[in-house]
């Protein structure tokens, strides 16, 4: 299966992310602003640095990590693929799947989304976690699991 198969995120995920980089970005600059002020005289050696850092995060960081992302539906599996640096292709056949979690952050809430996690038999990976999507999908996504499950116990 290509990557141009996978359904995007929602876009409102990017903005969310945004939002999450500016909040470790305002934490970096306070911390490169107190190192500044204990250095005797202005040098820019710690802000500047860190100052650029801080828009690498902002600008560029938000849309690597959301074009990175995806999945598909197609029969009976849910496919996740995720990863910048380290890529990772989860597949779930419904039939594996114990229960369904659909989780709200303050940050999601505020930008209508939710992380749908799917729970499967075993210990080790036994989770595959979707998030970025409207929380009117992650639910319709759930129905849909739980609808193919209830097919095949019957």
């Amino acid at each position: 299966m290509d990557p141009e198969d996978l359904t995007p995120l929602d876009p409102a995920y990017a903005s969310m992310l945004r939002v999450k980089f500016g909040i470790v970005a305002a934490v970096l600059l306070a911390g490169a602003s107190v190192a500044e002020i204990a250095i005797p005289g202005y040098t820019g050696a710690v802000w500047l640095p860190v100052g650029l850092f801080a828009l690498w995060l902002l600008i560029r960081m938000p849309m690597r990590r959301y074009a990175a992302r995806g999945y598909s539906l197609e029969g009976e599996r849910l496919r996740v693929v995720r990863g910048i640096l380290f890529r990772s292709d989860s597949v779930v056949p419904f039939g594996r799947v114990q229960h369904i979690d659909v989780d709200q952050g303050p940050l999601e809430r505020a930008f209508g989304l939710a992380t749908l996690t799917v729970h499967t038999a075993g210990t080790h990976n036994a989770s595959v976690s979707l998030p970025g999507l409207a929380q009117a999908d992650a639910g319709a996504i759930r129905e849909d699991i739980r609808a193919a499950i209830r097919r095949d116990t019957q």
